[in-house]
């Protein structure tokens, strides 16, 4: 019996000292923009689709490739959310923000909408090939007049960025810098009368 518990003691004290890795927990941050003077939507409301993806399952891993047949996640590091989530989201504080529209809402709201912008995710990743590092991200939007659903405009955005390191946190920092590039670029696509 004193065997046993000194054993009990043993292994108990093992598994408490033993220290596991942590999870990183990484977000995605959309520019900070002053309002827009001018907008032909000022008083429109828009509302934002939830992200689809065509080819992979959208989570809250983050992923890398080595080649076009070698794909992973990060064991250690993640998005705090889903990652369609935080597109949807980020893009909504983006148009809060800019003051294009006069309400920008999700599509769980069920305010009536004058437009809504749907979009695709086609990239998402960290790219490892050939000792080159690179955030990339590419994202199909399309802007829809909610009245008879037709198509009005749609534009892909693609963005190759350079990591500063070769892990999760250099990849983050390029992909921010994406965004801030995105978030520039999506305004002035939806500001302009087409």
């Amino acid at each position: 019996m004193r065997n046993r518990l000194l054993l009990i003691v043993m292994i108990i004290s093992l598994f408490g000292c033993s220290k596991l890795p942590t999870l990183d927990i990484y977000s995605i941050e959309m520019p900070i923009i002053k309002s827009k003077q001018q907008s032909k939507y000022k008083n429109k409301t828009v509302k934002i689709a939830y992200p689809k993806s065509l080819k992979d399952t959208i989570t809250q891993n983050m992923d890398f490739t080595y080649s076009s047949s070698e794909r992973g996640s990060y064991q250690n590091s993640q998005w705090s959310n889903n990652l369609a989530k935080l597109l949807q989201g980020a893009t909504i504080e983006l148009l809060e923000s800019s003051q294009i529209y006069k309400a920008v809402v999700p599509d769980s709201s069920t305010i009536s909408e004058d437009y809504t912008i749907e979009s695709t995710i086609y990239a998402f990743y960290h790219s490892l090939k050939s000792n080159n590092s690179k955030a990339i991200v590419s994202i199909e939007y399309r802007l829809i007049d909610s009245t008879d659903n037709r198509l009005i405009k749609s534009k892909r955005f693609s963005y190759a960025e350079d990591t500063t390191t070769k892990d999760a946190k250099g990849y983050v920092e390029a992909t921010n810098k994406i965004m801030k590039r995105l978030g520039d670029d999506l305004l002035s696509w939806l500001s302009y009368n087409s």
